[in-house]
């Protein structure tokens, strides 16, 4: 398509796979918008288009993603206000002939899969490093690691006898979100084995329902025997807190973003592995062509150089 379409306080650009969308700068624009700057979403990631009225002489056009397909609604799970919907562009009623032209070309570029829910992001998490500083301590996040450091001000008795916090991405199961807009809010890594067995004490309810809403919720399997975990946010050492100008959705939410989706690939990539080495076969054409397909993994980023090496080798000592 190639053309560029300019709404209030955003700008969508086409493009023949896809749609670049430029957040404007102002006291008018969501900070959230700010801080995401442009997303490219594309069309595979899309489940429909939608053009309705706005308020006051406006109308509103929305690219609606497919669940599981976007980190960041995933780890909004349905908290973000419709001024904060990345998706929506608002425009002058009397656009609305040129939006609806828009959206038909949109809807004729929808995948063959736009009903079903995406089994992997499509769209690009916010990159690390990020951090932000909470009620009760700072998080910050290296793009392998989270780390929570307590403020003796804001942190409760508990987390100053468990003490400063670092979480490999490697060992999380998911990561949740309350929006600090909401009595309570907080973010909360999911810790492998220590996965909840019911909602926590102040914990919303609408977590999402695609793909995603499994890390989310942290309903992976468990790799530790499964222990009890605190029931507040305020007393859990995996969770940092959030109050009126600490933890803003603007720096909170990406980062819970960033998090989920590298929970995601980091989970993703041994999965990929695990089938080249179980198999257990002794044909040296068949264990050529693991070792081939391990290389494409490897080059593809979805396995490790460690990991590379020690399949590698696995396979070698099979023939």
């Amino acid at each position: 398509m190639g053309d560029v379409l300019a709404g209030i306080q955003a700008t969508w650009e086409f493009d023949t796979d896809s749609v670049l969308i430029r957040f404007e700068r102002g006291i008018r624009t969501p900070r959230l918008f700010q801080s995401l700057r442009e997303r490219r979403v594309p069309h595979t990631a899309l489940s429909s288009v939608t053009l309705t009225p706005g308020k006051r002489g406006t109308v509103v056009l929305r690219a609606v993603p497919r669940p599981g397909a976007d980190p960041l609604l995933e780890a909004a799970a349905g908290q973000l206000k419709d001024g904060c919907d990345p998706y929506r562009l608002v425009l002058p009623a009397e656009r609305e002939t040129l939006a609806e032209y828009y959206a038909d070309e949109l809807r004729a570029r929808l995948g063959p899969d736009a009903g079903e829910p995406a089994d992997r992001f499509l769209v690009a998490a916010p990159e690390a490093p990020m951090r932000f500083k909470a009620y009760d301590g700072r998080a910050s996040f290296d793009g392998d690691r989270i780390s929570f450091r307590w403020f003796w001000t804001g942190a409760s008795s508990e987390k100053w006898k468990a003490g400063d916090q670092t979480f490999p991405v490697t060992e999380l199961s998911g990561v949740e979100w309350r929006s600090p807009e909401a009595f309570e809010g907080y973010l909360r890594l999911v810790p492998r084995g220590l996965e909840p067995t019911g909602p926590a004490e102040g914990a919303g309810t609408g977590l999402g329902t695609g793909p995603g809403a499994a890390l989310c919720t942290g309903t992976a399997q468990s790799v530790q025997p499964v222990a009890a975990r605190p029931t507040r946010a305020d007393e859990d050492p995996a969770a940092v807190i959030f109050g009126l100008g600490y933890g803003p959705v603007h720096e909170s939410l990406p980062f819970a973003a960033a998090v989920l989706e590298s929970v995601r690939r980091k989970q993703s990539a041994p999965a990929a592995a695990t089938p080249l080495a179980s198999a257990g076969r002794r044909d040296p054409a068949d264990i050529a062509e693991r070792i081939r397909h391990l290389g494409e993994l490897h080059q593809a980023g979805l396995v490790t150089d460690d990991e590379f090496r020690a399949k590698k080798a696995q396979l070698l000592a099979e023939l």
